[in-house]
This record gives structure tokens, C-alpha cells and sequence, in this order.
């Protein structure tokens, strides 16, 4: 019974990221329609596509066994972000291009770096925990990466740069996680993605309150 709660609660897991990975589409759209990135970060895709890169080496059997729908949505997510960065290069301004360059290139370091080590250098638990402890660190930042549009949004009295969609979903997707998580007793899962719900509640609930200056003004 709790290994079908568990795939019950990975495959939910595996639905709402898809959801989260794919609501940026909208803003995305505009970007090319305007052939403009206009105040729109994109320090938040880096982040995400570190994330899902880390997140699916760990999901992989000889990494981290019985996790391989940890693996499916974040490689799908690694693809859908990887075209997200590229869509923001082709429009960003040359200053903002420059930037993301050598975040995108610092994003590909580290990835090839946990993955050179975990592969020659580790082997067993030991090359699970170097893993987990990787995506944990750069979980973290992703989550807290939309920490940096909240003085946008303070400033501009405006939730256009910190879609609700977007919160909701990393919130929703941070609780099944924790749960699959927590039914196959693997401390990284459900201690990083529960600590991630936390860091993006915040976020959310700024965006509820700057929604209501706004009908207010």
C-alpha cells in the first residue's frame, strides 16, 4: 500500500511540475512578440535548469535507485527550461546577454563538474550523497531565486513580473515531493523540497498583498 501511495504521489508530482514547467509559456510568448525581455529576470530559469539537471542525475538508478520519476520530469523540464534560457539570449539586451551567458556557462560547470566527480570518484552511498547534497544546495537556490523580483514588485506596486500561477505551482509540486519523499524515506527529497515550500510561501503571499494595493489604488 505506501509503495502505491508513493508512485501515486510521484506521478502527482511529476503532473503539477509539468504544469509549473510549462506556465511560463505565456511570458515567453510576449518576449518574442515584443522581440523584448523587458524587466523580466532570467536568473530563475538558470536556476531551475540546474536544478532539474542535478535533480535528474540523482533520480538515476545507479545514483539513487527507485527514484526514476524523479528523473523523467526533470529531464523533460531540463529540455523545456534549456528552451526557455535560449528564447531569453535571443532577446535579452547585450548587457543582460552577457550576464546570462555567464551564468548559463557557471549553470554547465557545475553540472559537469558533480557529474565528473560522482562518476569517477565515487561510487554506492557515498556518490548518493554527494549527489543529494548538490541538488539540495542548488534547490535551494532556485526556490529562492524569485526572491530577487520581490523588490520589482514592492517597487512597481505590480505582480507582472511574479506570476501567481508560477508560485502556486512550485508550492503544490514542493508538497507532493515531500510526501514521495517521505513514503520512500529518502532525506533528500523530503527534506529539500519541504524547505523549498517554505522559502516560496513567502513569495506568494507578497504577491497576494501587492494584489490587493493594487485594486485598492
Amino acid at each position: 500500500m505506501e509503495h502505491v501511495a508513493r508512485f501515486f504521489f510521484g506521478v502527482s508530482g511529476n503532473v503539477i511540475a509539468l504544469f509549473l514547467f510549462l506556465s511560463p509559456v505565456v511570458t515567453f510568448w510576449r518576449i518574442i512578440r515584443k522581440r523584448s525581455t523587458e524587466d523580466f529576470s532570467g536568473v530563475p530559469y538558470n536556476m531551475t535548469l540546474l536544478n532539474c539537471l542535478l535533480s535528474a542525475w540523482y533520480g538515476l538508478p545507479f545514483v539513487s535507485p527507485n527514484n526514476i520519476l524523479v528523473t523523467t520530469i526533470n529531464g523533460a523540464g531540463s529540455v523545456i527550461e534549456a528552451i526557455y534560457v535560449i528564447i531569453f539570449l535571443i532577446f535579452a539586451e547585450r548587457k543582460s546577454r552577457l550576464r546570462m551567458t555567464g551564468l548559463l556557462g557557471l549553470v554547465t560547470s557545475i553540472f559537469t563538474t558533480v557529474v565528473l566527480v560522482s562518476l569517477l570518484a565515487l561510487h554506492g552511498q557515498a556518490r548518493k550523497v554527494f549527489c543529494g547534497l548538490a541538488a539540495t544546495v542548488f534547490s535551494i537556490c532556485m526556490y529562492a531565486s524569485p526572491l530577487s523580483i520581490m523588490r520589482l514588485v514592492i517597487k512597481t506596486k505590480s505582480v507582472e513580473f511574479m506570476p501567481f500561477l508560477l508560485s502556486l505551482s512550485v508550492f503544490l509540486c514542493g508538497t507532493s515531493w515531500f510526501i514521495y519523499g517521505l513514503l520512500g524515506r529518502d532525506p533528500f527529497i523530503a527534506v529539500i523540497l519541504k524547505r523549498d515550500s517554505f522559502i516560496i510561501f513567502p513569495c506568494d503571499t507578497l504577491f497576494r498583498i501587492n494584489a490587493r494595493m493594487n485594486q485598492a489604488a
